[in-house]
């Protein structure tokens, strides 16, 4: 017994001390950018859904409202229903509370990152300003549903595919798990943000809205998966943390990759690139956010050999040289892509790669594209590393 202990401490320590050393090069390419960012964020004032409104949204002013995207008015009938065009975007739709939810989710993500490797309080401090104002300040907070959100003029008031908009949610929950027990943090404060983390996951799956969303068979269904996965981590909700990880073995992986680790429904769409680049991305975040010592879903794979990593090897020669892409340029924002993408941090981390981690350094990691920002789920890979 003694002897298969040692060997496994052997075979265990070289991968640790691996591991470590990709963290600290990742965090040594990302200090400076950190603390240029925590250095912006920490003058802001927090700003929440209350603060813009839009007289189309049929909600409170606390109440989330975006709209359609790809819906643009009508030529033959431009006072009536909007109609659709796949992959551009309508300027003129209503997405201020987006940006603000994104702009929440700097800051914190932001500020998380600073404590994390400085310890300075000021940032905890300050980062609770903001969640404050966004989960518990009755005048400012948000609502935890999305009933109005992804709505389309002349249409619908909401739709399920508008819960897409809150994976930035995720960074600001990881954020809280990163600071919660600072001793300045509020512990009734916390209790109360976190209850509004419950009540935003109940309503995931129990609304009919988000229980299409669920099962939607493309990076909707993936994206669902990964911010219900984070919200249930930071809460500590375990039956709803084990349903995600399930589901992204028995329904995600499986249905969505082919066997080339492609994602078939992506490369359908009229922005095959960059949705690829998206999914894969949400992917690698399901894998980062459920893997534990017992179910490393890194690991995982379906009974033909589909898994996370097949994806990564499928898209990252795509990534190095675009111009390897076989298929059409994506319609909108092919110049943009790709930047410093979640899947090449974690899986570079993961799997000891050191090409894909060069790759990732070499990206940019400031995308200035309001596009891009808001199809990149993760801003702080070091908040996410374990």
């Amino acid at each position: 017994m003694l002897y298969r202990l040692l060997v496994l401490v052997f075979l265990y320590l070289p991968i640790q001390v691996q591991s470590q050393s990709f963290v600290k090069e990742i965090e040594q390419t990302l200090r400076s950018k950190i603390l240029d960012d925590a250095n912006w964020a920490i003058k802001q004032k927090p700003l929440t859904v209350t603060s813009e409104s839009s007289p189309r949204s049929a909600g409170t002013k606390h109440d989330f409202y975006s709209e359609g995207d790809y819906w643009w008015p009508d030529s033959l009938n431009p006072d009536g229903p909007y109609v659709q065009r796949d992959g551009l975007t309508n300027p003129d739709n209503f997405v201020a509370h987006r940006i603000l939810m994104i702009r929440f989710s700097r800051i914190v993500g932001a500020l998380a990152s600073a404590y994390k490797i400085t310890g300075d309080s000021k940032y905890v401090s300050k980062a609770f300003e903001h969640i404050d104002a966004w989960f518990v300040n009755p005048e400012t907070r948000m609502n935890p549903s999305l009933l109005y959100a992804q709505a389309i003029k002349g249409k619908v008031t909401g739709r399920g595919i508008g819960i897409i908009d809150t994976i930035h949610l995720m960074e600001v929950a990881q954020a809280i798990r990163i600071m919660e027990n600072h001793k300045s943090v509020n512990k009734t404060q916390l209790a109360l943000v976190k209850n509004w983390f419950d009540e935003y996951i109940t309503w995931l799956t129990t609304h009919s809205y988000g229980k299409d969303e669920m099962e939607a068979k493309n990076n909707h269904g993936t994206c669902w998966v990964m911010q219900v996965a984070s919200f249930a981590t930071l809460t500590g909700n375990r039956p709803v943390i084990d349903f995600c990880r399930e589901r992204y073995k028995s329904v995600l992986l499986p249905n969505q990759m082919a066997a080339d680790g492609s994602f078939p429904l992506e490369l359908k769409r009229t922005k095959p690139y960059g949705y690829s680049i998206f999914n894969l991305d949400a992917m690698v975040m399901i894998c980062q956010i459920l893997s534990d010592k017992q179910d490393d879903l890194w690991l995982y794979q379906t009974a033909d050999g589909k898994s996370i990593r097949k994806g990564i090897e499928y898209l990252y020669p795509f990534v190095t040289d675009k111009n390897k892409w076989a298929l059409k340029p994506d319609v909108m924002y092919w110049e943009n892509w790709p930047v410093a993408q979640p899947f090449l941090v974690f899986g570079s981390e993961k799997f000891q790669n050191k090409n894909w981690l060069n790759t990732w350094k070499g990206l940019d990691h400031s995308p200035k594209v309001e596009e891009v920002i808001r199809n990149v789920p993760i801003r702080n890979p070091l908040i996410w590393m374990k």
